[in-house]
């Protein structure tokens, strides 16, 4: 079929969106601002709670979507509204004429060094779930000794549910991130303590309760409910953390080689680079605004125009690819006139 349908942005639910629109007969374009395709979750290890590889997902994504016209290392540079189409100009030189749009831009990592409480940027071991699974992925990091890591604590909930941090929203997915890297540190070193210091556990997705059950049986890491309250580093470079234990009541004063933090989503600069071009409305959140938030979220307000995965909040990876197969219908419907 002619249409042309432009995906923008080649994370996970594009390139599912990609894979749906090609069975359905489309030829969609993806328009990927990077070298390479699959997102975030390109650069993750495992998946929680199967614990399956992600480059295993990103590989078989990318196959099923490799009918669709791809480009990468390409932005969108301008938008112009005709008649009843968009006019969408590439970095590259490349225009397109299309009346459908689907954004898939995802979403960004808080910046944690803006949290200056907990020592990014200052204490060499202080590190993101980022930094960390990009370890896990076999990339160097001098901040993490290969050799020996005798006490590695996780705090959750920075950036998200952080009023100063202008974000009051839960990120949905960093307890589970935890709880799956504080098992790949046991996995990697065990004879190492490893603490999750946490506001409240959020363990909503399946098989997620199991899986945090499974961290503290069968790996002893211990989940502490309490907010850090300090981050200093002693003479020796280990990270020193203070905070309360409000199970017990009990002040928590713990010494740490390595100290990771979870840093929460927020709406990505691409999303907010294309909801400014055409326009589109942000929520309260800073994320993409759907028309509604039961019955019309994979649609925007404007006709035409689609989204799916976290360009409109935190998505764990079943949601975004859930809702990418959603938006894919919603498009077929829209092009023939059904929706």
């Amino acid at each position: 079929m002619k249409e042309n349908i432009v995906i923008i942005g080649g994370g996970i639910a594009g390139l599912e969106a990609a894979g749906q629109l090609l069975k359905l007969g489309y030829s969609p374009i993806i328009i990927e601002r990077t070298e390479r395709l699959g997102g975030h979750v390109a650069s993750w290890h495992r998946l929680f709670p199967d614990m399956s590889p992600a480059k295993e997902l990103v590989d078989g994504l990318v196959a099923a979507a490799s009918g669709a016209n791809i480009f990468l290392n390409t932005e969108i540079s301008f938008v112009n509204r005709l008649k009843d189409s968009y006019n969408i100009m590439l970095s590259n030189g490349i225009s397109i004429i299309t009346r459908i749009m689907l954004v898939t831009t995802g979403f960004s990592v808080f910046d944690a060094s803006k949290k200056e409480e907990y020592g990014y940027g200052v204490y060499d071991q202080v590190i993101t779930n980022r930094d960390l699974e990009h370890w896990f992925n076999g990339n160097a990091d001098p901040r993490i000794d290969n050799s020996a890591m005798n006490a590695v604590g996780f705090v959750h909930c920075v950036g998200s549910r952080d009023e100063k941090a202008r974000n009051s929203q839960c990120s949905k997915v960093c307890c589970i991130t935890a709880v799956k890297q504080a098992i790949e540190i046991r996995q990697k070193f065990p004879e190492a303590s490893v603490y999750c210091f946490y506001m409240d556990l959020r363990m909503f997705g399946k098989k997620y309760e199991d899986f945090y059950i499974n961290a503290q049986r069968d790996y002893g890491i211990r989940f502490i409910r309490g907010r850090v309250s300090e981050v200093s580093e002693n003479i020796e470079g280990k990270v020193v953390i203070k905070a309360e234990d409000t199970l017990s009541g009990k002040p928590v004063k713990v010494t740490l080689d390595l100290l990771v933090l979870m840093a929460g989503m927020v709406c990505s600069q691409a999303s907010s680079r294309v909801a400014g071009m055409i326009p589109l409305p942000t929520d309260s959140d800073g994320f993409l605004k759907s028309k509604d938030n039961v019955y019309g979220v994979v649609e925007s307000p404007k006709e035409g125009i689609f989204y799916a995965g976290a360009c409109t909040g935190p998505k764990t990876v079943p949601e975004a690819l859930a809702e990418a197969r959603a938006a894919a219908l919603d498009v077929h419907l829209f092009i023939n006139g059904l929706k």
